[in-house]
């Protein structure tokens, strides 16, 4: 999942989007209003995340200006304005979510799960699968069927941080084709380092885990799971 955090608090946000990364999320951080506003237009977030609070344009103002450029991407308020006006503003001009600061990092990952699921992303539900592989957004868990009909079973598989994210972006369409840029956008946040052949070193270490055949190549285009295994 890529990510957008707009936070002034340096402190807030390095925690929030570290802990975030450490789940399996690609997160951007933008410390100001004036240098967020264009954001979504280069890069195609799953979520924002939004202080109102910003130096430069705030964050009505942000939310205003995207939502009348029609983009459409999810968004949570992330702030101290705990009043009631503050909520109804936000909420009225486009925001999908109101978090009040100081918030834990499950009430967080909760909020943004039920965000995601409201706007019709597949991969928010309690469970994805391709009938082969199940993967829960909650504990982050994969479990790998064994067999058919009522002699099936699944057993679990431990993930990394980078395996869930990939895992997670292919099974939210499964049989769609998904480029290695496509797949680097969910996995690497702006200026983090990527190297050429990371995207394959991952699914190598996948295919380990799961069966050769559980992620399949189309040459010269990308990779995919099957849409029923």
């Amino acid at each position: 999942m890529r990510i957008l955090l707009i936070e002034d608090d340096v402190r807030i946000s390095d925690e929030t989007a570290e802990a975030l990364r450490r789940r399996g999320s690609a997160v951007d951080v933008l410390n100001d209003g004036d240098s967020a506003e264009y954001a979504p237009d280069d890069v195609k977030y799953d979520i924002i995340l939004l202080d109102l609070g910003l130096p430069g344009k705030d964050g009505i103002t942000l939310l205003k200006s995207w939502r009348k450029r029609k983009i459409t991407t999810p968004v949570i308020i992330i702030t101290a304005r705990d009043g009631l006006d503050d909520r109804v503003v936000g909420l009225d001009v486009g925001a999908d979510d109101y978090v009040v600061k100081p918030f834990e990092l499950s009430e967080l990952e909760a909020r943004i799960r039920a965000v995601m699921r409201r706007s019709g992303n597949a991969g928010t539900i309690n469970s994805m699968s391709n009938g082969l592989i199940k993967l829960d957004p909650v504990t982050h868990e994969a479990q790998l069927r064994h067999g058919d009909g009522v002699d099936a079973s699944y057993s679990q598989v431990t993930l990394t941080a980078r395996e869930y994210s990939l895992l997670e972006a292919l099974l939210i369409r499964p049989g769609a084709v998904m480029s290695r840029e496509a797949l680097e956008d969910k996995l690497y946040g702006y200026g983090e380092e990527v190297e050429s052949n990371a995207v394959e070193f991952i699914i190598y270490n996948l295919r380990k885990k799961l069966g050769a055949q559980a992620i399949k190549n189309v040459r010269g285009v990308g990779w995919k799971v099957a849409k029923e295994g």
